[in-house]
């Protein structure tokens, strides 16, 4: 027999041992990274919940520990700071807003159907931010005069999804359902304009027939709008 046989099969015997070893510490740590992740989701979910109700400024590592009933330390480890917390509560919010606004009207045909769908489930969200509140307009009140990186990721948010609305203006022009002649960021400011008013009017004043005033408002904008081959 010789020297080399015996030690050839013990590296045989090793390595399959060795690669088990490393596959269950990769195992594990991709398990404590998605609990990781599970756990910060769910305090943006909280803070979010809590942002609704004291504002953006009234968020606290303090407050949102009593809240999820964690320690300090254990929110202080997912976000460093109370301004990553904010930002982390207004992204949440953008992507909700995005998938139950935006993505759900991209089902729609482009053009005039789409422009349609796109204020209905805005004004659907409303209708449920008007009880809970609208970290967009509760936060530009907050920080309109106070530069820094939560306001700026306020303004990116409202910002994309103006654009957004404004495109498909665009293209319902570019179709035909508009006039020809119809100033696009004009109609994408007045139906914002709606939305702002419609939070006044019914949240801080609770004003009834606030939604349907709203409505109609939209309506009287595409009636000034549409091509007459769309009427």
């Amino acid at each position: 027999m010789s020297i080399a046989s015996p030690s050839a099969k013990s590296i045989r015997k090793v390595r399959p041992a060795s690669a088990r070893v490393s596959a269950d510490r990769e195992s594990r740590a991709r398990r404590a990274l998605q609990k990781g992740q599970q756990t910060k989701l769910a305090i943006v979910d909280a803070a979010l919940v809590l942002a609704t109700q004291v504002g953006l400024e009234g968020l606290s590592i303090g407050a949102l520990a009593e809240a999820t009933q964690m320690s300090k330390s254990g929110v202080f480890a997912h976000f460093g700071s109370r301004e990553d917390l904010q930002i982390s509560v207004i992204n949440q919010y953008f992507s909700l807003f995005e998938r139950d606004v935006f993505y759900a009207a991209m089902e729609k045909p482009r053009g005039l159907p789409r422009v349609q769908a796109l204020f209905a489930n805005w004004m659907k969200l409303v209708d449920e931010d008007i009880q809970a509140g609208c970290i967009f307009i509760s936060g530009a009140v907050e920080f309109d005069d106070r530069p820094g990186p939560v306001r700026d990721a306020l303004a990116a948010s409202v910002q994309t999804w103006l654009a957004a609305m404004n495109r498909s203006i665009v293209l319902a022009k570019a179709c035909g359902h508009l006039r020809a002649d119809v100033d696009e960021e004009q109609m994408a400011f007045e139906i914002h304009g709606l939305i702002l008013a419609l939070h006044y009017e019914a949240r801080f004043l609770h004003r009834p027939g606030s939604v349907a005033r709203a409505n109609r408002g939209f309506e009287n904008i595409l009636a000034r709008n549409v091509a007459p081959n769309q009427s």
